[in-house]
């Protein structure tokens, strides 16, 4: 069948702070657009070396939260081997390891299963890229 797979490469402008950036509603009206009304799974992939996809709360401090976090675990300073950049450049490439680059979600009747509190996020640490690609696929 050949609309069993659709994908779709959109491009987000994160600015030039750090930010958790909620994808939640781009992810929805791609699956307005795509999965009429089918069952499937929604694959959100960001194909950048530093960045990654997190399923979290937001809008109740959890976003800020997860930032300070990984500034406790990812501390922006000279320890890093990986040193072109920004400095601290080098934390942003070992986030992908703590926040993978990607997640893998179920989609009900066309509609994303999120839990009540739950939305998709873009987190990015690195200030030196502000625009960001993220491939959303579909596939049901």
């Amino acid at each position: 069948m050949p609309d069993a797979f659709t994908t779709r490469i959109v491009t987000i402008t994160t600015g030039t702070e750090e930010a958790v950036t909620d994808l939640t509603h781009l992810c929805e009206q791609f699956l307005r657009e795509t999965a009429a009304g089918r069952d499937g799974l929604l694959h959100v992939f960001v194909p950048h070396a530093t960045a990654g996809v997190a399923v979290i709360e937001t809008g109740a401090g959890s976003d800020d939260d997860l930032l300070a976090a990984l500034h406790t675990l990812l501390p922006a300073d000279n320890r890093w081997q990986h040193r072109h950049g920004s400095p601290g450049h080098g934390r942003d490439h070992v986030l992908p390891a703590l926040v993978p680059p990607h997640a893998t979600l179920p989609v009900i009747a066309g509609r994303l299963e999120l839990g009540t509190w739950q939305s998709v996020c873009l987190v990015d640490t690195n200030t030196d890229n502000p625009d960001r690609k993220v491939r959303l696929s579909f596939l049901g």
